[in-house]
Order: C-alpha cells, then structure tokens, then sequence
C-alpha cells in the first residue's frame, strides 16, 4: 500500500511518498481501509521532533491522527465493529497514523461515522471536535446561560467551540481575524472581535465565565484573559507548551487541555452532525502525495483552513 511517512525528525522535506507492507490487525484492533485523514497542527509537532516527550513515535512513522475509512479487516476479541463499517475515529498519536491507505485501529476509538455528509469530510472530526468539546464541557463545565470567550475562533477547533457553546444556550464572544469571521459568525457567534486590529483584554468589557484560549498568543496576552473571567470561572488552554495562567484570590482556574480519544463523545458528534446541529467545514481536500506541501504550508502559517488528505482511489 502506499502511505507517507517520515524516517527522521525535520521539516516537511522528511516526508516520503512511499510503499509500506499492509498491516494486519492484532487483538481488539481492525483494519481500515481509509477514506481520509486530515492535517492538524500536532503533526507538524511531531515531524519537528518537538513532542518525543508527551508523544513519543518509533520512526518511520505515519501521521494522520483523524481517520474515517471503512473497517476492512477485524483482529481477535474485536466486538461492536464488522467488516464493511464505515467508521470514524481519533487514532492513538504514537501509532502509525492514517495518512496511508490502510491503517490499525484500536476497535474502541471507533464510532459510525455520520451518514449526513461525505465519508472523506468526516476526517475532519474526531480530533478537533473532540478537542472542542472536552474543553467546554468536561473541563469548562458550560452551561446554559454562561458567557463564554473562544479566542482564536477562525480555526477548526473554534468553528466547533462556537457551535457547540451556541447550542449549548451560551452567549459566544469569538476573536477571529478579517478572513475568518464570517464563517464565525455563520457558526452562532453573539459578537466578533476583530484581534488584527483590537486588544481582546480591552474589547471584552463584561466578565466571561469560560474563556478558551485555541490561539498561540504571548504569554502576557494569556494572562490578560483570566482577568476578563469573573471569579469562580475558567480559563481552559489548548497551547499546552504554554501553561494556563489562574488567579487563586478570585478562584479562577487555569486548565491545560491535551485531547483525549473518547468514542462516545464522538458519536454523539457524529448525531449532531445528521440532526443538522453540527457543521463541518473542509477548506481543502488534497490527495495523499500532496500532504508533504500541506505540511510546508502549515509551516508558513497561510494553511487556509481544515484540509482533508485522500488516498489514491478513495
């Protein structure tokens, strides 16, 4: 089969296009035969070499963390999953990935992918959605009702925070640039910060309850936030190379979020998405041998939104 990979830690250049041994599934893993995968910050990080610490690889490796696919092959104890499934998952980050035509997967990350849109866009999910969705809730604890900043809504984690705390009966502050904000404002946001032109700390002017941070800003900028959340709130941070600032006078607490597989979070996604609650947006598809330049874009910091990477024949 065919599949990118890379041999040594670097820059995009590392990236192969090249022909791998089809993989055969051990017990509790099946075999998906993949429709897509997406591109997603983190696996830039890993080619750089940056992330052996929390996520340690054995090169070669595959990137592709997102996958939806349709399960071709089951291994022993496998329950719930058949061959011919379409399915969707967040992949475990220090396996071989989905950025091939086959890949392992552990049956229990697993769930049907949702039948409202194409198999393919469906890779545009499971991580970013997740990440949203853990963020407001498991660790935001949103409610109805609540005031809630996303600073840094034009990326893909945003466009779901935005929807989901919209649908969950909050009042959305969103920070987005020029570009993107209309799209956030299609999303459900109450009001939009223009963050190209306007200090956040000083736009916002009533206290939030939840300010969650998805942008790579400065560490003074992050600590301006926990001043806008009233005391009792929270501040949850995706960029966890930088920690969450708090303020324990006021009981403020700061949260570092690193995303984790959950399969029924997941397909309650997935049920949003055929009710009509849930939009995905897909900026690009690309074909697999094009994900090297997707890496080299991303790296320029101009990757116009959430890319979609499809295999041969897919």
């Amino acid at each position: 089969m065919k599949a990118v990979r890379f041999h040594e830690f670097g820059g995009p250049d590392v990236l192969r296009y090249e022909d791998v041994e089809l993989p055969v599934p051990g017990a509790g893993q099946v075999r998906v035969r993949v429709a897509a995968t997406s591109f997603n910050g983190v696996d830039g990080t890993i080619r750089g070499g940056s992330m052996q610490g929390p996520i340690p690889v054995v090169l070669p490796h595959t990137p592709g963390i997102d996958v939806s696919g349709t399960v071709d092959a089951l291994g022993d104890d496998v329950a719930g999953v058949q061959v011919g499934d379409r399915v969707v998952g967040f992949l475990p980050m220090t396996a071989a990935g989905a950025s091939a035509e086959y890949v392992l997967a552990p049956a229990d990350v697993l769930t049907p992918a949702p039948t409202g849109i194409p198999l393919p866009d469906a890779a545009a999910l499971p991580s970013v959605g997740l990440t949203a969705w853990q963020a407001l809730f498991d660790h935001g604890g949103l409610v109805a009702g609540q005031r809630v900043l996303v600073n840094g809504a034009g990326g893909a984690v945003g466009g779901y925070a935005v929807q989901l705390a919209k649908a969950a009966g909050a009042h959305v502050i969103a920070t987005a640039s020029p570009r993107s904000s209309g799209r956030v404002r299609t999303d459900g946001a109450d009001e939009v910060v223009d963050h190209t032109t306007t200090d956040v700390a000083t736009a916002v002017t009533e206290p939030v309850d939840l300010v969650l941070n998805l942008a790579p800003v400065e560490p003074t900028q992050l600590a301006a936030l926990v001043g806008l959340v009233r005391s009792g709130g929270v501040l949850v941070n995706t960029t966890v190379w930088m920690p969450a600032p708090s303020d324990e006078q006021r009981g403020v607490r700061g949260i570092d979020l690193f995303v984790r597989s959950d399969a029924a979070q997941l397909a309650e996604l997935a049920a949003r998405i055929d009710r009509g609650e849930l939009r995905v947006d897909v900026a690009r598809r690309v074909p697999l041998a094009e994900l090297p330049a997707v890496h080299a874009q991303a790296a320029t910091g101009e990757l116009p939104g959430k890319v979609v990477v499809l295999p041969a024949g897919a």
